[in-house]
């Protein structure tokens, strides 16, 4: 049985900034459509696999019960409800980036 994949506000709000910077960016949408779909492929692999994201290296995020999937230089931060059967994403960050504020 799948898990139900859900997004906070603020999670889609970062993935499309990330989408929206890449296109201009790379001056081409047709990249940033390209990486919005390996971003969707990674979260639509939570529905069967919601444990495969690591745990965060910071010990506050630990603590409140978050994964983190990695796609290239993106962060995907989400907490899992087995007793649900619901994954829930909280943040889509740079890698690059000070992202404990920002959850």
């Amino acid at each position: 049985m799948k898990y139900e994949i859900y997004r906070t506000d603020k999670a889609n709000d970062q993935l499309h900034a990330i989408i929206q910077y890449i296109a201009a960016d790379s001056g081409s949408a047709e990249v940033a459509l390209r990486y919005l779909e390996k971003l969707e492929k990674a979260i639509r692999s939570l529905e069967t696999s919601p444990h495969m994201g690591g745990i965060p290296r910071y010990a506050i995020l630990k603590r409140q019960g978050y994964r983190v999937l990695i796609v290239e230089r993106n962060l995907i931060f989400y907490k899992v409800d087995d007793e649900a059967r619901r994954v829930v994403l909280y943040a889509v960050v740079d890698a690059r980036q000070e992202y404990v504020n920002l959850i």
